[in-house]
């Protein structure tokens, strides 16, 4: 059974830094897309950044300049740098590994953004 485990969420006060680390017990990792999705209260999940092992990060246009994706496929784990963090932050971060048609969830990690 493929499980996948975050990491490194927090509280932070607005313009601060967080860094999420997500890790896959899949057999073939580089095959897999990683990706960081989140959902605040009251709203629908939505994608943050996502890559696969070959080719530049996609990123939400909130977060771009602001948040870095990256992935290390011998560790088998995906690392997203957030900085200057700002309140509409607030979210459970969620990440996924998926290939064609497989999707993978983890449970969550909560990061709060305070003012």
């Amino acid at each position: 059974q493929v499980q996948v485990a975050e990491s490194g969420g927090g509280l932070v006060q607005t313009g601060g830094s967080l860094t999420l680390s997500c890790t896959a017990s899949i057999s073939v990792f580089n095959r897999y897309s990683m990706g960081w999705y989140r959902q605040a209260p009251g709203k629908e999940r939505e994608l943050v950044a996502q890559m696969w092992s070959y080719g530049s990060p996609n990123y939400a246009d909130s977060v771009k300049g602001r948040f870095t994706l990256s992935r290390d496929n011998a560790k088998k784990m995906a690392t997203l740098q957030m900085n200057s963090l700002r309140t509409d932050g607030t979210a459970v971060y969620y990440c996924n590994v998926g290939f064609l048609g497989e999707d993978y969830w983890g449970q969550g990690t909560q990061v709060t953004v305070s003012a």
